[in-house]
């Protein structure tokens, strides 16, 4: 007798902050327009210099503005690269590069019940070893050309069926990814789908991109 396995968890969003933010109410009004458009599971606030590192007066500024109303509305908080500024700003954790603070180190900067995720990128074997070193998702990418990271590799779908089929870990796709190239990516596996550009910039406003994200998810990952 066969049993069919049981359907995977609805994929959901994963926002990811623009490299830059020049006008932090705009960015407010925005990101609280976004929020009462569709689920949102987790915000990465990911502030970036011209030198390429994490801005850290930009990120405190910014987390101060949108912290508590992003937690308020059941959406986690993570800070890009740097667990010391997300247990000094209560976010609900951190995600770690390729070449940044290791997830050991993060984990015992932050404790057991902090959210630390750890780039991937098209490393199978990279992915399982954040795995081990306990992480709470891997993200893979880039699955497209992106404007806002540079440094990028691409990543093939092939890595998301893999991993769905092997592993448990939750994994995120990333990587120059909009509601219109996003459906491959879900039904390869991805758990979750990190976008930046493909809300912030898009024409019809943020709102308008988070109802169509969902839209795609509903459809392909029901609830």
């Amino acid at each position: 007798m066969t049993t069919t396995p049981p359907p995977r968890p609805r994929t959901r969003l994963y926002l990811i902050t623009p490299p830059q933010v020049s006008d932090i109410p705009a960015f407010t009004s925005a990101l609280t327009a976004a929020i009462g458009a569709g689920d949102i599971a987790s915000l990465q606030l990911r502030l970036k210099g011209k030198d390429g590192l994490i801005d850290v007066d930009a990120t405190r500024a910014v987390s101060r503005a949108v912290t508590g109303l992003a937690q308020e509305a059941g959406i986690a908080v993570l800070i890009n690269d740097s667990p010391e500024l997300a247990r000094e700003l209560g976010a609900d954790g951190v995600h770690v590069g390729w070449e940044d603070v290791p997830v050991k180190t993060a984990r015992s900067l932050l404790g057991p019940d902090a959210i630390i995720g750890a780039t991937a990128k098209n490393s199978y074997h990279k992915a399982m070893q954040a795995g081990e070193d306990g992480a709470d998702y891997v993200a893979f990418g880039a699955f497209y050309p992106t404007q806002t990271k540079e440094h990028t590799v691409p990543a093939e779908l092939e890595l998301l069926q893999v991993w769905q089929a092997a592993m448990l870990l939750p994994c995120v796709a990333i990587g120059g990814i909009t509601a219109s190239n996003a459906e491959p990516l879900v039904t390869a596996g991805a758990d979750f789908i990190a976008v930046s550009s493909g809300v912030w910039a898009q024409p019809e406003g943020p709102a308008e991109a988070v109802k169509a994200f969902n839209a795609l998810l509903d459809r392909l990952t029901p609830r």
